[in-house]
């Protein structure tokens, strides 16, 4: 049964459940061993350019996500939904279950930013999809997994575009009230600057 699905590692917003676009078997909390998560631009395939979140290997890390379990008939849409990402393959080792124990998929991934570079300049980042991305944190890992995302991520010193009202990010998502209020203070704690 496993051969037929795939897992791949969320560390932005694949850990929202509501960006996800392929009708996926299941979701299991985990923990990637021996990464850590940063900003970097994406030149090439924005304009104007913007941050996106990548990881790299950093054999002290941890980072804790979420395992995508989907078809592998699939795994042609999330690579397309990745573009300029290479998709890296893992091992069982790399991962451990937040809690209980599960069967995972053979053939598992992380999507990689590619280049793997910070360019000259500081691109922005995109308010729209910080809401995404925290708000699966929120969701998946309550405050204490919101917290591990901003102390693991590596780039937060830079201006933000503030678009929730128009969001840039395809798959924006619905934000309570009180969660922008507790993201966009969480952001300038972590030194994210609000202009405008």
């Amino acid at each position: 049964m496993t051969q037929n699905l795939v897992g791949y590692f969320g560390f932005g917003s694949l850990v929202n459940t509501a960006t996800l676009r392929t009708n996926y078997v299941d979701t299991i909390p985990v923990v990637l061993n021996g990464w850590r998560r940063h900003w970097q631009g994406r030149p090439g395939i924005d304009d104007p350019e913007i941050a996106l979140l990548s990881i790299h290997r950093h054999e002290q890390s941890k980072l804790h996500g979420l395992l995508v379990v989907d078809n592998l008939d699939n795994l042609k849409k999330v690579d397309e939904r990745e573009e300029g990402y290479q998709r890296i393959r893992l091992s069982s080792d790399d991962l451990a279950i937040a809690t209980g124990t599960r069967e995972l998929p053979e053939a598992l991934y992380v999507y990689v930013a590619n280049p793997a570079r910070e360019p000259d300049s500081r691109p922005p980042l995109l308010q729209s999809y910080l809401d995404a991305v925290m708000q699966g944190y929120l969701h998946q890992f309550g405050a204490s997994g919101l917290s591990h995302f901003i102390e693991t991520t590596i780039g937060f010193d830079r201006e933000i575009i503030k678009d929730r009202h128009q969001p840039q990010y395809p798959r924006a998502i619905i934000l309570e009230k009180n969660h922008a209020d507790l993201f966009d203070d969480t952001l300038s704690g972590a030194g994210v600057m609000f202009s405008g």
